[in-house]
């Protein structure tokens, strides 16, 4: 069950390509959302959740983390390629990225690809992270994957959304938090708290502007000479889930003049392992800042409601009244809730149209 809530070149692989085809501020910080103050106190109090001490993973593996960290496998454990259902898959390989670590970067071409047969047919880049879960069961830690191959091509077979490549960006293991926890909340966190975090959860050191300056100005550039794409921002989306949630926004909301759209499943709002106030005020702060202009813009976002999904409620609507503050309408912005739906990549195949058709949908 759902209930919205809304917001107003060749075939053949190139060189360097494997293809499978397949089956702050100081003292207290403050927050102002239109008419509405809301101190560190008084949300912490609102949500009725525990302040700090969740601001870094504890060293047991608890269910918690667990699912927070679903999508983590580390390139070194991956099979050579993924075997989507439907579609090609190609892995861009040996490529010195200046901003990040090596990591494979898988894209995946709908059935019926032929640059040499169809020269005029160009196509839309949805970008996603967590690159590893999105195609192949078989080859993910937890045996389950977004089907993302599946959901895009039924869409494009129907006409319901343009022709569209994936860019499927894996992520890093043991650096994937300090990777995609937006940098710009940080100096909305009040010291000691903020070096706490940075040390604990980010191994000392945020990632989150160079993972985003190799999305933009290394890998977006390569995808746009090799494959026969629409580079133009209104042709380019981001999507991701927990953490890659954040990301996604984040990135939209940085370079606005790269991506239109953007959207966050499960949006890991509390930046941690544990329910807090800190990391998401800071988030609303930015947010409030930075929102990318709802005129040029669409997002989405969602949630459910069991495992981890079911501590998310307040800390959406908050982000909701923010985003209707900016301008945002139900004509460019969505936020949803899926009844009985938990954190993990079942639930997010599930309903992984409904992002899609949002962001690309034709009319």
């Amino acid at each position: 069950m759902c209930s919205e809530t809304t917001v107003q070149k060749s075939n053949a692989p190139a060189p360097g390509v494997t293809s499978c085809r397949g089956r702050q501020q100081r003292g207290r910080p403050v927050l102002t959302v239109g008419r509405r103050r809301l101190a560190a106190r008084t949300l912490l109090a609102a949500v009725a959740l525990a302040a700090l001490p969740g601001l870094a993973p504890a060293q047991t593996q608890t269910q918690t983390q667990t699912q927070t960290q679903t999508q983590t496998q580390t390139p070194q454990e991956a099979p050579a390629l993924a075997r989507p259902a439907v579609g090609t898959l190609q892995r861009l390989e040996g490529l010195p990225w200046r901003h990040v670590a090596p990591r494979p970067v898988d894209v995946w071409l709908p059935a019926g690809y032929d640059p040499v047969a169809h020269p005029h047919r160009r196509y839309n880049v949805l970008y996603m992270h967590d690159g590893q879960m999105l195609f192949d069961a078989r080859t993910t830690w937890n045996r389950q994957a977004w089907q993302v191959d599946v959901a895009v091509q039924r869409l494009i077979d129907e006409g319901r959304i343009p022709d569209t490549l994936v860019v499927a960006v894996w992520n890093n293991g043991a650096q994937r938090h300090s990777e995609y926890f937006p940098q710009k909340f940080l100096p909305f966190v009040a010291e000691p708290l903020r070096q706490q975090f940075v040390d604990r959860a980010l191994q000392g050191q945020p990632r989150a502007d160079a993972y985003l300056r190799f999305l933009v100005e290394e890998l977006k550039p390569l995808i746009d000479s090799r494959y026969p794409t629409r580079p133009g921002r209104e042709h380019t989306f981001i999507m991701g889930s927990s953490m890659g949630g954040l990301i996604s926004i984040y990135a939209m909301n940085e370079y606005p003049q790269v991506f239109g759209g953007a959207a966050g499943l499960s949006t890991h709002w509390v930046g941690s392992g544990q329910p807090n106030a800190a990391l998401p005020l800071a988030a609303f702060n930015y947010l409030r800042e930075h929102l990318a202009d709802p005129a040029t813009h669409r997002l989405y976002m969602d949630h459910g409601t069991t495992e981890l999904d079911a501590i998310y409620a307040p800390y959406q609507r908050f982000v909701d009244e923010i985003v209707r503050d900016r301008g945002y309408t139900a004509a460019n912005s969505a936020s949803r809730v899926f009844e009985g739906t938990g954190h993990n990549e079942r639930a997010w195949a599930q309903r992984l149209e409904v992002p899609l058709l949002f962001l690309m949908g034709r009319p």
